[in-house]
């Protein structure tokens, strides 16, 4: 009895063992960065000035053109342009260059602040999967 008891217990701590590991390894993987062709990245730009219907076509239109850009959106009403791209093709900060150097905007990338990076993640800094993340990938 005593040697199917420790028996149970020795595979049981095995496989616990084993599924640990294999959590580990997907949070390694899972929070890698390691953009690949299919990688879209998201960016916003702020126009510090009005703009009418017409400007917002007329940016679209640009932005469409440049490279690795994906997709597009205007809002006339708030003066935010809004776009994504391909990362490996080109940068935000490109972008937002050519759009500053094409048009006479004052405008500027919105970066946001790490505390609100931290706030709008799932998985914050302080989260336990996090903290899990940080400890394997220390190893």
């Amino acid at each position: 009895m005593k040697k199917i008891l420790k028996r149970v217990i020795l595979y049981s701590l095995g496989v616990f063992v084993l599924l640990v590991a294999i959590l580990a390894l997907h949070i390694y993987y899972y929070y890698r960065p390691a953009p690949d062709a299919t990688t879209r990245v998201m960016a916003r730009i702020d126009i510090k000035q009005p703009i009418d219907q017409n400007d917002a076509n007329q940016i679209a239109v640009f932005l469409y053109h440049q490279k690795g850009i994906d997709h597009v959106l205007v809002n006339p009403k708030s003066s935010i342009v809004i776009f994504t791209f391909f990362p490996l093709k080109t940068t935000g900060n490109q972008v937002v260059s050519a759009f500053k150097s094409h048009f006479n905007y004052k405008a500027d990338r919105f970066v946001p602040t790490q505390a609100s990076l931290n706030s709008s993640c799932p998985v914050a800094a302080s989260s336990f999967t996090y903290k899990i993340y940080k400890l394997i990938s220390n190893i």
